[in-house]
């Protein structure tokens, strides 16, 4: 079973030795609330910067933390809006097309170690 959002930042905090309290505290939120995000039970989203600081303070990354959360992250969504016209296009095939979609993500992923 795949981990969501709260799952992942509840097992850092413990794997790094901190309470609700403690982690809440360093990143100048009530600690309620970091526990509705760990239990799923948030309202809505927390903004990109509580997650960035999240994966910050808990050693994980900060992008992957965004999507779980159900969030773009404003590089990626200023991307989308500038090209809104095929998105659609290419958003369908990737849900359609599942071979297609693991040759765009292998090809993704071989450009991005190829830069670094």
């Amino acid at each position: 079973m795949e981990e969501n959002f709260g799952q992942i930042i509840r097992k850092a905090r413990k794997d790094k030795g901190l309470s609700q309290r403690e982690l809440a505290e360093s990143l100048g939120l009530d600690f309620t609330y970091l526990s509705k995000l760990e239990n799923n039970r948030a309202d809505y989203a927390p903004k990109e910067d509580i997650i960035r600081a999240l994966a910050e303070n808990l050693g994980l990354d900060a992008e992957e933390l965004i999507f779980l959360a159900g969030r773009i992250p404003q590089g990626d969504e200023d991307f989308l809006k500038q090209n809104y016209k095929t998105m659609p296009t290419l958003f369908r095939r990737l849900r359609e097309n599942p071979e297609f979609a693991q040759r765009v993500f292998q090809e993704a992923i071989k450009a991005e170690k190829q830069q670094k």
